[in-house]
């Protein structure tokens, strides 16, 4: 595992504080799994941007598309 350091404002290492008082995690694992978490949302928008154009050609134009083909 590798240690990675970040600035953060004031505001918001308090914030994180708190969340790990009350939740009693560390910041830490509050912090990984929040980049976690975002790493996982980019990666489906960025595979969503690369198959858009196949599904559109298929005429999957709207999620409401994908749910009626897969139901």
């Amino acid at each position: 595992m590798s240690t990675l350091s970040i600035r953060l404002p004031d505001e918001l290492k308090d914030d994180l504080q708190r969340l790990s008082e009350e939740q009693s995690k560390p910041v830490s694992d509050i912090v990984r799994e929040s980049i976690r978490r975002y790493v996982a949302v980019e990666k489906f928008r960025s595979l969503r941007k690369k198959v858009l154009p196949f599904a559109e050609a298929q005429g999957f134009l709207t999620d409401e598309d994908i749910f009626k083909a897969i139901s």
